[in-house]
């Protein structure tokens, strides 16, 4: 199994990005909203037992997909210091059942950002549409940082397309692209 962890702030182009290599590898996609929309119409957004569940969700899916041999591609907005921890379980849950982790920071320019934070495919699932959330978000929190001791490809999304990103991260780790088999 392998896991590829694409985190980097909101709007980076995250899952723009891990649908593009999943079209091209067929990888699954296991994006961040699709725990928090089970979790949030029963408990508020960040409360101890939305957190508590969220991380148990996804630590338990991607540990049975490693178990089951499923290719996965994740995504979330990593803190540094904050989600050291929880960063470090994710990937274990992984490694622990086979799995091979990569992982990728997506960087991306403040003011490109705030033009992309209120796209019209942002809206549909609900994520963060604010520009202002963006400052607040790079102000109070280091989501530019990689895990500290683990190799990540560092990828700029600001100038280029999805399908570009998505070209780097298949070459560096090697992905098979579906019908190149």
């Amino acid at each position: 199994m392998k896991l590829i962890i694409i985190h980097g702030p909101p709007a980076a182009g995250k899952l723009t990005v891990a649908r593009e290599i999943a079209k091209r590898t067929g990888l699954k996609v296991f994006h961040n909203h699709l725990s928090i929309d089970c979790v949030k119409p029963i408990f508020g957004f960040g409360t101890p037992p939305f957190n508590r569940l969220i991380e148990r969700i996804r630590i338990e899916i991607i540990s049975e997909a490693a178990r089951e041999d499923v290719d996965l591609i994740h995504t979330f907005v990593y803190a540094f210091g904050e989600d050291d921890e929880y960063f470090r379980s994710i990937i274990g849950s992984a490694e622990h059942n086979g799995g091979e982790v990569h992982l990728v920071l997506l960087r991306c320019e403040s003011d490109e950002l705030k033009q992309r934070i209120a796209n019209e495919s942002r809206v549909e699932i609900g994520k963060l549409t604010n520009p202002a959330s963006v400052d607040a978000s790079l102000t109070k929190h280091d989501l530019l940082s990689t895990l500290p001791g683990r190799e990540t490809l560092i990828v700029d999304t600001t100038d280029s397309p999805p399908e570009v990103a998505a070209t780097q991260i298949i070459e560096y780790f090697g992905l098979v692209q579906q019908g190149q088999i």
